[in-house]
């Protein structure tokens, strides 16, 4: 047997790549288009790009993820011809035959629905936004809305992971969790990727919202989102058990250190790495997060900018203004939720709570960063993980009625972060049912928020099960015409 063969024997697959190739964060470095590491951390070279690929737009994303499907017919995509078409069939050379769910499959008829609300547009740009919308209308100067996104999911669950991971099948790491992986944080106190969830007002979540939304997949688990928590402690065990003194926690800490490092130096699994890393970081938190997460220093007008429900925990309101601390503080990638979105019956009382939910502190989010000179470097993105149909779900008469799922054409809204401000998109037919103007797919969104931040989404890859992965797939282009 040769020495080499012993030495692998002895120490182990994980040793022995670690010792003969540097390890899979040299394999996964030189994936990066050829950029050279920086210095090792405990033995591994970092994952994070030593440069950018491109020039940056934008230091850091906030994402305003309205899960369920917010309707692009009330809110964002016009169509003022839909009014003479009121219970009329959908027409089958708009339709074409695509694919509809289970749910109005046995419907003898896909009627019409125009919506019950206005529009208007908006000041200096001229962009319609849903009467729902008033305090959004205020800002549409300040916004790139897009109505031609598309997927080609048509459930919630897949839809949802496909915008998040880039694939409709889960186990791949979340966006969050590759931007971490490729230009890692600005901020030594707090995660790279936080996560805050909000329930609508009227008390109708929906769905659910499952953690692997915010995993860190295939990629070290370092580089997965954290959630905050609104009630009680923001982090589970940030705090030390009562009658356990700060000193004594710290000796207990740097025991452990020791002792995973030295188990890292026998075995080389980079977990070890990830769990030396995360208690130091938590150490951090223990006075990062109580700070964070005290708005008391927050302004009157602050407030009066948020709305009332900014003062209270857990409310979308609080966590677009917790978003803001956030980017003030260097987090990267800051995801906030909003449930309950999914409207197949009694759309127009629905939706109209849930746009009261979220108009005025989305709009305010965008005017905060704006005046403490953080827009321009934050790229702000609003919508669900698909649209509605433009036909109802069960009954239709002018005053109420449903939508079904609808992921051919939908919209959403981005600002900041080097997106050209007061311009709409792309455009679809008159029953905003097809794209027919630059149609924007999601492999195509996720490649420019890559892009704004200054990576090359076809460089940033990771190697997993004998293929390189990345966050677009094989797909994805930079929808560049949206782009300063």
């Amino acid at each position: 047997m040769s020495p080499l063969d012993r030495f692998a024997i002895f120490a182990g697959r994980r040793q022995f790549l670690q010792h003969t190739s540097l390890g899979l964060g040299v394999a996964a470095l030189s994936c990066l288009g050829g950029d050279a590491a920086v210095a090792p951390i405990g033995g591994l070279p970092t994952p994070q790009l030593s440069r950018l690929h491109i020039a940056p737009r934008a230091k850091r994303v906030i994402y305003l993820f309205q899960a369920g499907g917010p309707s692009q017919l009330e809110l964002l995509d016009y169509k003022p011809q839909l009014d003479s078409r009121f219970r009329t069939e959908l027409p089958e050379s708009v339709r074409q035959g695509q694919r509809i769910t289970g749910m109005v499959s046995g419907q003898g008829e896909l009627l019409i629905a125009p919506s019950r609300f206005g529009f208007r547009a908006t000041p200096n740009c001229g962009t319609p936004i849903g009467n729902l919308l008033p305090f959004t209308q205020k800002i549409g100067d300040r916004l790139c809305v897009v109505n031609s996104l598309r997927t080609e999911a048509i459930n919630h669950d897949p839809a949802i992971t496909f915008l998040q991971s880039g694939s409709q099948q889960p186990g791949r790491p979340s966006m969050g969790s590759w931007i971490d992986y490729g230009i890692g944080s600005e901020c030594d106190n707090l995660p790279a990727f936080v996560v805050l969830i909000s329930t609508p007002s009227n008390g109708r979540p929906d769905q659910g919202l499952l953690s692997r939304l915010w995993g860190s997949g295939f990629l070290p688990t370092r580089h997965q989102g954290v959630k905050l928590r609104s009630a009680g402690e923001p982090v589970d065990f940030l705090a030390n058990p009562t009658g356990l003194h700060p000193t004594t926690r710290r000796s207990w800490l740097a025991a452990l250190e020791e002792l995973n490092q030295r188990r890292f130096e026998a075995v080389g699994d980079p977990e070890i790495q990830t769990r030396i890393a995360q208690y130091e970081l938590a150490a951090r938190m223990q006075t990062s997060v109580p700070e964070l997460a005290d708005v008391a220093d927050e302004s009157e007008s602050t407030f009066a900018l948020y709305g009332e429900d900014a003062r209270k925990a857990g409310t979308y309101a609080r966590n677009c203004l917790m978003a803001r601390r956030l980017a003030e503080r260097g987090v990267r990638f800051i995801q906030l939720y909003h449930r309950g979105w999914d409207h197949h019956g009694d759309l127009p009382n629905n939706i109209a709570s849930l746009a009261r939910d979220v108009d005025q502190a989305s709009a305010a989010l965008i005017l905060d960063l704006e005046q403490r000179g953080l827009l321009e470097e934050t790229l702000v993105v609003w919508g669900g993980e698909f649209g509605r149909t433009v036909y109802s779900q069960g009954a239709v008469t002018r005053e109420t009625y449903g939508r079904d799922h609808h992921g051919r054409a939908f919209s959403i809204w981005l600002a900041g972060g080097g997106v050209k401000p007061g311009i709409r998109y792309g455009r679809t037919d008159d029953f905003s049912f097809n794209v027919i103007e630059g149609p924007v797919h999601i492999h195509d969104l996720q490649a420019t928020v890559l892009a704004c931040l200054g990576i090359d989404h076809e460089r940033l890859t990771f190697a997993f099960q004998g293929r390189q992965y990345r966050l677009t797939d094989v797909h994805g282009t930079v929808v560049r015409d949206i782009l300063t």
